[in-house]
């Protein structure tokens, strides 16, 4: 039995724990609570709200209000120019702040303390252990993750700013970290095609790669393409001991990354090299024959592109990455192929409000144990970063039940919903009909686009790149039927004309990847973070890409 097996099978004991403690979920949520008010109620935010006369969760409720990030601005711009006990008590300890991706607004800066990082760690390990136990072989086998940068600015204070995955990826015990194959500065690396570049330079020269873990299925499909359109430079490099960045730079190596970038054994070499002859190709399902589990996520909208990603990794079990943000992780997916997470009641307190409700003046409040099967709700989060009752603006559904702990899937952002007449309809139907559509037309998924356009009858225009134009007809018309099969409203206005069918519309190639780069060059964040949205807010998107008219018909 190799030392890394024998760590996991002692370390399997959490998972027990967490799994036998399903059944007192409720006891334990009331007191991961009390605990989030202890870190806080000696600041300033703790004692203008009362914190140290909350007992129960009626008091918590009574005196904390559902939040957003302006009401807690005050506090937290306190803490960013340097006074952290604006908002936590004298024990706790600031690391770092992440940065949201600024999916609503402009980002945030998500206070990161000691607690806070033990809790996101601890639900990592849950899940690789999980991972490890339902997939023995992976003990022998090599990682690629891929993490941020958690040093990418710093606040006036001096307090470094960036991706949280980059703080818990630097600082794993050693027996952890040894498996990684891609070391941590790899996240440093600024420039996007650049740092995928430098992974697969690194990770390419081991066959025994058995588990992949990135967030947004895109970053796979991107690492994959970019491993085909670079294989012939890719195969010099390792022969060489060079690194060829596809910004022209040539290197001899790279101090940093110490013995990792070097020649590579001419075994390995002719191996990929008979890989290209006989593929025509360099891709994930060739090059890592032993890959076992790819950790991605796998629900909301970004789960259209699973499919294509299957086609570029082969036959792999797929586990979901879990329901997580900067804010914190809120899901633990426990198997494959299931998009269904346990929620992570041991790490932030959690309420819930059913969906029908949001926006009322006094909608029910649920905990966790209070859900129903099947029913959709909007999370309210309380963490160790100083949010109280945060509403995350995310939706998901209760699938189940293991004791009192709901099993949840993600659905959609809050925010992405579009109503012009009553219809009501939400990104997840969006992305779930358009997944369909392409794949029972035999199409690869495409990024597109559904835009609401208010005209004397409205209607969805279907935004798709020119590339893709041959038969768009059918394939808005294929979006149509089976938006009608998930939403019975929209089926209805249909039906009474109140809406007219979806009109397809072709978009410059490129058009896509523009905005992906405009959108992070104003609202910050990163690629891996950035999530297309399937259904627009609105037709400004049309002006925007300077179609405004002539594209709405007028």
């Amino acid at each position: 039995m190799n030392a890394r097996w024998a760590y996991i099978r002692l370390q399997s004991m959490i998972v027990k724990r967490m799994l036998a403690n399903n059944v007192r979920s409720r006891e334990i949520q009331q007191q991961v609570m009390r605990k989030k008010i202890q870190l806080c109620a000696e600041s300033r935010f703790g004692r203008e709200h009362g914190l140290k006369s909350i007992r129960t969760a009626e008091d918590f409720r009574r005196q904390l209000p559902i939040t957003d990030f302006e009401y807690l601005r005050p506090y937290m711009d306190e803490v960013r120019n340097g006074n952290p006990r604006a908002m936590f008590g004298p024990q706790t300890r600031l690391l770092m702040f992440a940065l949201t991706s600024g999916t609503t607004e402009k980002p945030k800066l998500i206070p990161v303390t000691d607690d806070f990082v033990k809790s996101y760690k601890r639900g990592w390990k849950i899940w690789g252990l999980k991972a490890h136990m339902d997939h023995m072989d992976l003990a022998r086998k090599d990682y690629v993750h891929l993490a941020g940068d958690w040093q990418e600015s710093q606040t006036e204070s001096g307090v470094w700013c960036g991706s949280i995955s980059g703080l818990a990826a630097e600082t794993r015990p050693p027996i952890v970290r040894r498996p990684f194959i891609v070391p941590p500065q790899v996240g440093k690396i600024s420039d996007w095609t650049s740092r995928q570049y430098m992974t697969l330079r690194l990770a390419l020269p081991s066959r025994r790669v058995g588990m992949i873990i990135t967030a947004n299925p895109l970053t796979l499909i991107s690492l994959a393409n970019l491993a085909d359109q670079h294989k012939e430079t890719l195969l010099r490099d390792m022969r060489d001991g060079t690194i060829s960045m596809p910004d022209g730079e040539k290197k001899s190596g790279d101090a940093s990354f110490g013995q990792r970038v070097g020649r590579v054994s001419k075994r390995r070499c002719d191996e990929l090299e008979e890989i290209v002859n006989r593929t025509g190709h360099l891709l994930p399902r060739d090059f890592w024959p032993e890959l076992s589990v790819v950790g991605v996520w796998m629900g909301g909208s970004v789960g259209a592109f699973i499919p294509d990603v299957r086609k570029l990794y082969g036959e792999s079990a797929f586990r979901d990455h879990g329901l997580s943000a900067s804010e914190g992780r809120m899901t633990i997916p426990m198997q494959d192929e299931s998009n269904a997470g346990l929620l992570d009641y041991t790490s932030n307190y959690y309420e819930f409000i059913p969906v029908a409700e949001f926006g009322t003046d006094d909608p029910t409040i649920l905990e966790s144990h209070e859900l129903e099967e099947g029913q959709s709700y909007y999370i309210l989060l309380t963490n160790s970063g100083g949010l109280f009752r945060y509403n995350i603006h995310d939706v998901v559904q209760c699938v189940g039940f293991e004791g009192q702990t709901p099993l949840l899937t993600f659905l959609h952002k809050g925010v992405h919903c579009s109503n012009m007449t009553g219809e009501k309809l939400t990104e997840y139907q969006v992305a779930t009909a358009v997944r369909e559509a392409f794949v029972d037309s035999g199409r690869t998924v495409e990024t597109v686009m559904l835009v609401p356009v208010m005209e004397r009858v409205p209607r969805y225009m279907l935004l798709i790149e020119s590339q893709a134009d041959h038969g768009v007809e059918r394939l808005a018309e294929a979006i149509d039927a089976r938006l009608a099969n998930l939403n019975c409203e929209y089926e209805n206005r249909l039906k009474t004309k109140r809406l007219l069918p979806i009109l397809p519309k072709t978009v410059p190639s490129g058009t896509w990847t523009r905005l992906r780069n405009e959108k992070i060059a104003d609202r910050g964040g990163t690629q891996e973070q950035y999530k297309h949205t399937f259904l627009g807010s609105s037709d400004a998107i049309l002006d925007q890409l300077n179609l405004g008219s002539l594209a709405r018909g007028r």
